[in-house]
């Protein structure tokens, strides 16, 4: 879940509500309604932090405010939920298997410009775990006849409640509460109550309205604040002492606010709507700057949003970024659109992305790899709506052909195996015709499909790869769409085939000093052949080299799998201690990426291991949290002969030594085990947290 990055005041009769509506067994489903700025989200994730003590399988927190495209929807959450199914199969075939029979809250945010994709999906997980919690955030209902419709209203204004104390008013203490932010040694005492409570009534209790208007006690008394503002409200009512509607009341603070900024952080404001979630200041820098707005003055302009809480700023290990609040980020749309600057801003969003794309990919294989897998793991959301841009925008699709293929490792590497396949495949529908962009993209989506299971679907994309190549000129493609074929020719169990393919890929990489994807996981790839075919001593060989060429390069992510499959002919040649150390190692690596697949695979070997060390106990629970955590992931074993072989015998092994019935009570044990459990019991590190990513 997020951070609560800001103090939460009032509530208590709402968050009482919400609380008795969650633990009814009766109740699945409740949707928070109001409208924008009113605090649904704040108040949802302060339930949140409240109750996540009460579901022992967690509180989920999805946020799909950015999100356009409404069949990313399921693909989003399930991001969110961390379900690293890399299968072929639905979306909602694997949530909700995920879903099932966790006792957890799912925290939706932001739905309504997603209804019917939100609506349909809660459905369909209701269905599978009719005790899941699902708690929505929307400005309207999502129309189920099951939901229970929560409206959060306005904090209580002075004057509501007669017998209330003003000090003591939810609307005051907020305002207390985020002028004292504001101004340090600011005081809330009988000299400006009176003020402080009528701001107040006049802002409708509106927390958003609050803080915007309290930011101005840097520069305004509350009583100049105070007089502004009426004046401001009569103009909107013709002057007549009416009430202006809440929405109304609500675009005046923002209005008052836009005013209030220079002309450069408007603009600023309004070009800064194109980043969806939270941005870096360079990206802020090339896509906001132009003459108007020069690249030198982003940095002090954005300090100045800061302190007007325009923007949000969280800063930690990965460094500082910057969002735009969701409300705010609609009103900065509609001036971008009035500026007639959004097409042209867009283009630069995407033009900065297609750049980062290029420079993560050069930089993969080296040792700054952990900070790319991190990097490009938060810019996910302004990834996506950059290939969204590109795909629907006439002229710009081959951009998104680009973008998508220098982002192979993030689709592979980083836990959007389904998300890359579906943009991929959607983008080569675009772009028919034959081209080196187009190539590209051909071998990524073998890739994918290949780390999905689906070797048929990858052998039949690297195979158009290779001709395609052919007729645009691209010797380099068709390198790459060898080593492909090879890789799914391996899932298949076609050793003769996938050691041709696999070593002419081999031949023609060496001296490219390109390492990952063309060289260094074919000779991995390679050295499993050989092993499967008993030539131990030359797999050997081949993975302490490509052991040293990692670790002269700082590269992580390809040797994790050269650990594991060197921990295969170590197996098979009895040296038990050192295969056993080769997997840890392999495993511990993997922790700091989000490998589930390769993790399992890790294990699986392991478990062979184990029992060759006589510790079939342990073996017996690490197949039982494979067998429940490769129903969630996807394909067992992807499919691959030499896995699902190797799986049958460990099987057998440990049935034999432990005899049915105390394989059977350590197997169903190791099904509680999720894959961080599990990968502690095989680290001998039982003690440890989750893996830090």
């Amino acid at each position: 879940m997020p951070a609560e990055l800001t103090s939460f005041v009032g509530r208590t009769r709402l968050l009482a509500n919400l609380k008795r509506h969650l633990s009814d067994e009766n109740t699945n489903l409740v949707t928070v309604t109001g409208i924008g700025g009113v605090g649904k989200s704040r108040t949802v994730l302060r339930l949140a932090h409240q109750v996540r003590g009460q579901f022992e399988d967690g509180v989920w927190f999805a946020d799909l405010a950015r999100l356009q495209d409404a069949g990313m929807v399921k693909n989003t959450i399930a991001s969110a939920l961390g379900v690293a199914d890399q299968s072929a199969r639905g979306e909602s075939e694997s949530l909700s298997e995920w879903v099932a029979n966790r006792n957890m809250l799912l925290i939706l945010d932001t739905c309504e410009h997603l209804i019917e994709g939100c609506a349909e999906l809660i459905d369909e997980l209701l269905q599978a775990n009719p005790n899941l919690k699902v708690l929505a955030t929307s400005r309207q209902s999502l129309h189920l006849p099951y939901e229970h419709v929560v409206p959060v209203p306005p904090l209580a204004v002075p004057g509501d409640d007669p017998h209330e104390n003003m000090f003591t008013n939810e609307s005051v203490q907020l305002f207390a509460a985020r002028s004292g932010a504001v101004v340090p040694d600011f005081v809330l005492d009988e000299h400006n109550i009176g003020s402080v409570a009528e701001l107040c009534r006049r802002l409708d209790g509106i927390p958003l309205a609050i803080e915007l208007a309290a930011v101005r006690l840097r520069a305004l008394s509350v009583e100049q604040i105070l007089g502004l503002l009426t004046d401001r409200f009569s103009l909107l009512a013709g002057a007549s002492r009416t009430a202006l509607p809440r929405h109304q009341t609500l675009r005046a603070a923002i209005g008052w606010s836009h005013e209030l900024c220079e002309p450069a952080e408007r603009l600023l404001w309004a070009r800064l709507s194109v980043f969806a979630g939270d941005f870096e200041l360079d990206a802020a820098r090339f896509v906001c700057s132009d003459d108007r707005l020069p690249a030198e003055d982003i940095t002090d302009l954005v300090t100045g949003l800061v302190e007007k809480s325009i923007l949000l700023i969280r800063s930690d290990h990965a460094g500082v970024r910057y969002k735009l609040i969701d409300t705010l980020a609609e009103y900065g749309e509609e001036w971008l659109e009035k500026l007639g600057e959004s097409q042209r801003l867009r283009h630069k969003h995407l033009a900065y992305y297609l750049s980062l794309a290029r420079r993560s990919e050069d930089a993969w294989s080296g040792p700054r790899q952990i900070y790319w897998f991190v990097r490009m793991r938060q810019e996910h959301d302004n990834v996506r709506l950059a290939l969204e841009h590109a795909l629907r925008t006439p002229g710009e699709s081959r951009m998104a052909l680009e973008l998508l293929s220098s982002l192979w490792f993030m689709w592979i590497c980083c836990g959007f195996v389904r998300e890359g396949r579906v943009y991929l495949e959607r983008a080569l529908r675009a772009n028919p015709e034959p081209s080196k962009e187009r190539c590209k993209a051909l071998w990524v989506l073998s890739y994918v499909r290949s780390a999905q299971g689906d070797s048929g679907g990858a052998l039949e994309a690297a195979e158009k790869c290779s001709s395609e190549a052919v007729l645009v000129g691209d010797s380099r493609a068709v390198i790459l769409a060898s080593k492909m074929q090879g890789t799914a020719a391996l899932l298949q169990g076609d050793l003769q085939k996938a050691s041709a393919l696999l070593g002419m890929a081999i031949e023609f990489n060496t001296g490219n000093k390109e390492l990952d994807p063309g060289l260094l996981p074919a000779i991995v790839e390679l050295s499993i052949v050989l092993t499967t075919q008993g030539e131990l001593y030359e797999a050997e060989s081949l993975l302490v080299d490509v052991l040293q060429v990692c670790k002269e390069r700082g590269e992580l992510w390809v040797s994790s799998y050269a650990y594991w499959a060197l921990s295969m002919p170590l197996l098979a040649s009895n040296r038990l201690d050192r295969a056993l150390e080769s997997a840890q190692e392999g495993l511990r690596i993997k922790r700091h990426f989000h490998d589930t697949v390769g993790s399992m695979m890790v294990l699986e070997t392991m478990a062979r291991i184990m029992v060759g060390l006589n510790q079939p106990d342990r073996a017996a629970r690490v197949l039982g949290a494979l067998h429940q955590n490769w129903r969630a992931a996807g394909l067992p074993m992807l499919g691959a002969p030499f896995l699902t072989s190797e799986h049958e015998r460990a099987v057998k092994e440990c049935q034999k030594t432990l005899g049915e019935e105390a394989y059977r009570r350590a197997f169903d044990a190791g099904t509680k085990l999720d894959l961080d459990e599990a990968t502690n019991l095989a680290l001998d590190d039982l003690d440890a947290g989750p893996a830090p990513v």
